[in-house]
């Protein structure tokens, strides 16, 4: 299965960050204007709607209808794991129904003195079976202005 992945540092206390991407606010704030997403319901493994924080179990249903072309992409992101330690931090959602046939997103926090490395790792199928497995290696084309934007707007948000 492919893979993506990028790193950042951001100049910011880890917990700040951690906290920062705890919520369905950084998810939102992080999301480049140019893909129209809309977050259309948030639940909490409890069934909790709107809930502080994206705990294992949390669902997020979101639409997003790239620069206005097309139909409307729509899916459920579940949190599957979540787990934080002194200084080291995860989670990892799933998308379930949605435009690819596999997704499996792991944020990953470190603390790195009063400084914070973010990183994320995409493990994906594209779809339409045999040809999307043919194009999996080049999605990257695609991955890599969105997560590129997402690590300069953590920066921009949360660094002094």
């Amino acid at each position: 299965m492919p893979v993506y992945s990028r790193r950042t540092v951001v100049d910011a206390p880890f917990q700040t960050v951690w906290d920062f991407h705890s919520d369905v606010a950084g998810l939102e704030a992080l999301t480049p204007g140019f893909a129209n997403l809309r977050v259309e319901s948030v639940r909490g493994p409890d069934g909790e709607s709107d809930p502080d924080v994206l705990e294992t179990g949390s669902e997020i249903r979101m639409s997003m209808r790239p620069f206005g072309v097309g139909p409307t992409q729509r899916w459920t992101s579940v949190i599957t794991e979540r787990s934080e330690d002194a200084g080291a931090a995860l989670f990892r959602d799933e998308m379930r129904g949605g435009p690819f046939r596999n997704w499996e997103h792991t944020h990953s926090f470190y603390a790195a003195g009063d400084r914070t490395v973010v990183d994320d790792r995409v493990e994906y199928r594209l779809p339409l079976g045999g040809l999307g497995d043919l194009g999996g290696p080049f999605a990257w084309i695609g991955f890599e202005p969105m997560f590129r934007y997402r690590h300069r707007r953590t920066k921009e948000l949360l660094e002094p």
